[in-house]
């Protein structure tokens, strides 16, 4: 079994995804639903997924929480709420009573489009993320190579809350640098409540660079700084469709992981998303 530990769906209908803008991401500008990501999941043997917010909205995490009655297949949601409202552990608990609410496993926000650098170590979002600590849920992390030290900083501050490192930080695979994303994500995974999502590669490179072996070094590089039992394969669907399918998306995460022993493999695949998120 397989756990694809992040993905989306939107429904343009319902809400504007502002941040699909430019000629780049406009395959991305029409409605991704369940109906769609169902067969790619079942062909590519994923039973189980979790599936994460896409923009700053209060009314979007209700309607996520609502689709994993109908579809089995999401068993977890990384919603999003206010980390700055003055009663943001009451929102925490208003949403986890509602439909579907026992599957919101995490909490995210864009902090990728931030100003600020140290955005997470402002003092109304410290007291937002000890809410969702004492709410017993895990904290995403979307954010920049730049944003990484502040990370470190909320990280070791919050000691008990896990903070999962999406798309191993956005690397800067196109131009095959790695540092000082190298050594920033190091000192993230130095700390023990932190998780990285093998995730969100290919779409950071450009179409030269979207091969395995261009992206090993970054693979590579949270493998040794994580460890397999702290790392979680996520597709990024429908995101991932602008550079790959499904299919090979997870078949280059398996290439990428091909040296580790079927336990580590099993961790990265399975284990780790199911303990972190409770699934």
């Amino acid at each position: 079994m397989t756990v694809d530990a992040h993905h989306h769906v939107w429904d343009l209908a319902v809400r504007d995804q502002d941040w699909i803008t430019g000629p780049e991401l406009q395959p991305l500008r029409r409605n991704f639903g369940m109906s769609d990501l169902e067969p790619e999941a079942a062909a590519a043997g994923v039973e189980r997924t979790v599936l994460v917010q896409t923009v700053t909205v209060a009314e979007e995490t209700p309607e996520l929480l609502a689709l994993t009655r109908e579809n089995p297949l999401v068993a977890g949601v990384v919603g999003w709420t206010d980390l700055t409202r003055p009663d943001v552990a009451d929102e925490l608990a208003r949403l986890r009573e509602l439909p579907g609410g026992h599957r919101l496993k995490g909490i995210r926000h864009q902090v990728q489009g931030e100003s600020d650098p140290a955005w997470l170590l402002r003092r109304d979002v410290r007291r937002g993320l000890e809410a969702v600590a004492e709410a017993g849920l895990v904290y995403d992390l979307v954010v920049l190579p730049h944003q990484l030290p502040a990370c470190v900083r909320a990280a070791a501050d919050r000691p008990g809350l896990t903070f999962v490192l999406d798309h191993l930080g956005k690397p800067p695979v196109a131009s095959g640098a790695l540092e000082p994303w190298a050594s920033a994500v190091r000192a993230l995974a130095a700390l023990p409540d932190t998780v990285c999502k093998l995730s969100g590669l290919v779409t950071e490179a450009d179409p030269a660079r979207r091969t395995p072996d261009a992206l090993r070094p970054y693979a590579d590089t949270v493998l040794a700084a994580f460890g397999p039992d702290r790392i979680m394969f996520g597709s990024d669907w429908p995101v991932c469709t602008l550079a790959a399918t499904y299919g090979e998306v997870l078949g280059i995460a398996e290439e990428l992981t091909a040296a580790l022993g079927p336990g580590e493999r099993e961790a990265v695949f399975t284990g780790t998303a199911t303990r972190v998120y409770g699934l």
